[in-house]
């Protein structure tokens, strides 16, 4: 969720660098950690400075309007191929089944590479739109109305965590990113239990071991854990436009935005099913 291909840039650290620090991350030998003009002899200095990698001050960098634009066109794609998969799938029933896999497996290669790859993410968000279309219509034809509800309140949570974020109230730390992640690791095994159980049959209920308020208590939990996610990926496009990484690098921004806002939609989702079930 702290999407890796971002992380993997020194320069989305959480520290504002000046060109000359950046030059030197990328250029001194890994002993030397001095800051430029400390201690260094004249002749030293007074070397012109090698030109600053492209990854650490870009001519076109990352901005906020660029990340902005990619994570709306990446959104419009997951909503007209939801409507494809929203058509389709009384047709087609195991389509969204599909879709999520061949979803899945995009945003994992997307997530761990080391350069973002425009294609593989567009294609990360057609599979994810199909998916979602049909999985959204089976849930509104069972409970209606239960749609409309899921988007608005994962329009709110969205909202809410963005204006505590632009507050200044609400920042990751180390300590709780450690929580974060036992706590997500602790539930991907308790998912992948409740699926294996479902699929052999030992349990029959239509939620598995996710009924009743056990689940709904699980579910709350998985949309606290999806707004941390979210704060991680304001941080991190925050980072990237104040230190100037290059525009490439907006796209994996809008990749991990759309990754977190499908998973908080599906949470959402889930809960509303149970309570009205």
């Amino acid at each position: 969720m702290s999407n890796p291909a971002i992380s993997s840039n020194p320069a989305f650290s959480g520290k504002t660098l000046t060109a000359e620090e950046l030059n030197r991350i990328y250029n001194q030998p890994a002993a030397d950690l001095q800051r430029p003009g400390v201690d260094q002899p004249a002749q030293q200095q007074a070397q012109p400075a090698a030109p600053i990698p492209p990854d650490a001050g870009s001519a076109r960098p990352m901005t906020y309007e660029n990340t902005i634009s990619k994570t709306v066109l990446l959104f419009v794609i997951v909503l007209a191929f939801g409507a494809v998969g929203w058509i389709a799938t009384p047709m087609f029933p195991a389509l969204p089944i599909i879709a999520a896999v061949l979803g899945l497996v995009f945003g994992l290669v997307n997530a761990f590479k080391k350069q973002p790859s425009v294609p593989l993410i567009l294609l990360y968000a057609v599979f994810q739109g199909v998916f979602l279309g049909g999985i959204s219509m089976i849930f509104e034809a069972q409970w209606s109305g239960i749609v409309m509800q899921a988007v608005i309140g994962t329009l709110c949570v969205f909202g809410a965590t963005l204006l505590l974020f632009r507050s200044g109230k609400v920042r990751t730390s180390p300590r709780m990113n450690k929580i974060f992640m036992i706590a997500l690791v602790g539930y991907l095994a308790f998912s992948v239990v409740n699926v294996i159980l479902m699929v052999t049959g030992i349990n029959q209920d239509p939620w598995g071991m996710r009924s009743g308020w056990l689940g709904i208590a699980i579910g709350l939990l998985a949309v606290l854990l999806a707004a941390y996610s979210l704060v991680m990926d304001f941080e991190g496009i925050q980072n990237g436009v104040k230190n100037r990484v290059p525009e490439k690098w907006a796209w994996s921004a809008a990749f991990g935005l759309m990754v977190t806002l499908i998973w908080l939609y599906i949470e959402i989702l889930r809960i509303l099913a149970i309570f009205r079930n």
